[in-house]
């Protein structure tokens, strides 16, 4: 009994301690218009400290789906219909994945499902934190995949410069505007135009 109750508190202490340091890390949000129509990203903005990414996404569950940041749930919210990777995803909030596949292609998922308060994950959540919505890192596929509104390959390409935290940006495109991922020596894009 005394292993099970050492386990436990170690356990919530590195909890609470994981939150005090997600605290510490800025929020990320990039916006643009496509078609006059206001489109933006918010996102956690983790950083490899050193690490390499390659071993960062070895450790991603057996669905291979990845946050695309940190802490709280990353979204995409459009005021328009968008064409994303010439998919339709229609005016709305997303919360937004990235499948990393193990062949070295990665998808950009955008969900319906915006993700679970953090309170009723971890009841000793602390109070500012218990309404905050947490993806679904650990049982995506099981518990939210159905919801998928899109999920389109992405352009994968070397980063013009390494970025120690992970960012997303929008450049102009044509009509609309190409949402960027970029972490490490590496990024990840995609094209968003108008729906017609």
């Amino acid at each position: 009994m005394k292993m099970r109750t050492g386990v436990l508190t170690l356990t919530v202490v590195a909890a609470v301690a994981g939150l005090a340091l997600a605290q510490d890390h800025p929020r990320g949000t990039a916006a643009a218009t496509v078609g006059g129509k206001k489109l933006s990203v918010e996102y956690g903005r983790p950083a490899l400290k050193g690490r390499e990414l390659d071993a960062l996404m070895k450790q991603l569950p057996a669905d291979r789906m990845w946050r695309a940041g940190m802490d709280q749930v990353s979204t995409l919210a459009t005021e328009g219909d968008l064409l994303v990777g010439g998919k339709r995803v229609p005016a709305g909030k997303y919360s937004l994945y990235v499948h990393a596949g193990e062949n070295g292609a990665w998808d950009l998922v955008l969900n319906k499902d915006l993700g679970l308060p953090l309170g009723k994950m971890w009841p000793g959540a602390p109070e500012n934190m218990k309404n905050e919505p947490w993806p679904h890192y650990q049982d995506y596929t099981k518990a939210i995949a159905a919801s998928e509104v899109a999920r389109v390959p992405m352009a994968v390409a070397k980063a013009a410069q390494p970025a120690d935290m992970f960012t997303m940006s929008f450049t102009p495109k044509g009509a609309g505007q190409e949402l960027t991922l970029a972490w490490g020596t590496q990024a990840w894009s995609v094209d968003l135009q108008p729906a017609k």
